[in-house]
């Protein structure tokens, strides 16, 4: 079937994309000591040249000494952010337009065998998961100094050009470990028995993500049920408890919601062939994006273990996209070994699957 859809812009506050198709955050590990290099610059750019709508960087890292489990993962301040300019002026001069992923992993760790945190681990009560103790819940203190974190970095990003903001609250990772009621059992007003109490945390890394890039930039709010912890948990079992949990987040300035699924096509809930970022999109009025193995038969825990993807037809994703289910597609592994995939798929050419060796390198 035809993929105009995918090739419609689309406008956000001052931002116009030229078309539906939104790179997906994938961790690269391909920044030593945490600043990006010129590789790092010349791979966006490549995305850029190959057509895709809006790029959102993999995630880097906040300024908390715990914020990352990688010494490989980009961070986003000091001596990272001349590095992050020239990543934004690579992907603009050629026409693209970019926005950061801003990020904590909290108290998952276990990324790279000699890795070591260089402070005390950030997390809502200690748990890596349900009933799993092993960290210090963190202090009134820290949670402050943590949402200012969040807000210096998104200041630097209105600063170095950035056209769009995102920020990851998904896939078990600190934000996530707020929403979440087995790694959230505080009894301050940053826990609560509801998913609405446990959003406060997340609420307040919005408004002050807000306050640093300003009204006008878009800011976008990366969302998941799964945990890599557990990836059949769910935040909201229904309809009215997605409602309590976006709610806030809405309010607080969210303007795009990112619905991250293992596989995109999936109803979210009983009674409905919504898919997460449908019912997102449903209940709070909001533009979203979804993605989850777009372009490909295989999902993305396949690539976890060596595995590699053949390419899938769009139909389905290009039928639920014309009936404006949701209003952008997020590409991930496809765009890791084809940075062309846009392009291709607009001119009608044929496209590969996801080639497990394109890991090793930036292609």
């Amino acid at each position: 079937m035809s993929v105009d859809a995918l090739f419609r812009p689309f406008t956000i506050k001052n931002l116009t994309l030229p078309n539906r198709i939104v790179m997906a955050p994938m961790t690269r590990s391909f920044s030593p000591g945490g600043v990006p290099t010129s590789d790092v610059a010349a791979y966006y750019r490549r995305r850029a040249e190959g057509g895709v709508g809006l790029i959102v960087t993999e995630g880097t890292v906040v300024e908390r000494p715990a914020a990352r489990n990688d010494a490989a993962v980009p961070v986003f301040h000091g001596e990272a952010l001349p590095q992050w300019k020239t990543v934004v002026d690579e992907v603009h001069a050629v026409g693209g337009l970019i926005a950061p992923q801003i990020w904590h992993v909290g108290a998952a760790r276990g990324q790279g065998a000699d890795w070591q945190p260089l402070g005390k681990v950030d997390s809502p009560s200690g748990l890596v998961a349900p009933e799993k103790l092993k960290y210090e819940a963190m202090t009134d203190e820290d949670i402050a100094d943590t949402i200012a974190a969040f807000g210096r970095s998104a200041r630097a990003a209105r600063e170095l050009g950035f056209d769009a903001v995102e920020i990851h609250g998904a896939h078990g990772y600190l934000i996530d470990q707020f929403f979440w009621s087995g790694t959230n059992a505080r009894e301050d007003r940053w826990g609560g028995a509801t998913i609405s109490d446990r959003a406060r945390f997340g609420a307040e890394v919005v408004r002050a993500v807000r306050e640093g890039i300003g009204e006008d930039i878009p800011l976008i709010l990366r969302l998941s049920q799964w945990k890599s912890q557990d990836y059949t948990v769910k935040n909201a079992h229904d309809p009215a408890e997605l409602e309590a949990w976006l709610t806030p987040l809405s309010e607080a300035g969210v303007d795009v919601f990112h619905c991250s699924q293992r596989r995109f096509w999936e109803p979210e809930f009983e009674g409905s062939d919504l898919n997460f970022a449908g019912w997102t999109k449903k209940v709070t009025g909001k533009p979203t994006i979804t993605v989850g193995s777009v372009g490909l038969n295989s999902e993305f825990f396949g690539a976890f273990r060596g595995e590699s993807s053949e390419a899938a037809s769009l139909d389905n994703l290009v039928e639920r996209l014309e009936r404006e289910e949701f209003d952008l597609v997020a590409v991930g592994r496809a765009l890791i070994t084809d940075p062309n995939w846009p392009n291709k798929i607009r001119d009608g050419e044929t496209v590969g699957g996801y080639d497990r060796a394109s890991l090793m390198t930036l292609v």
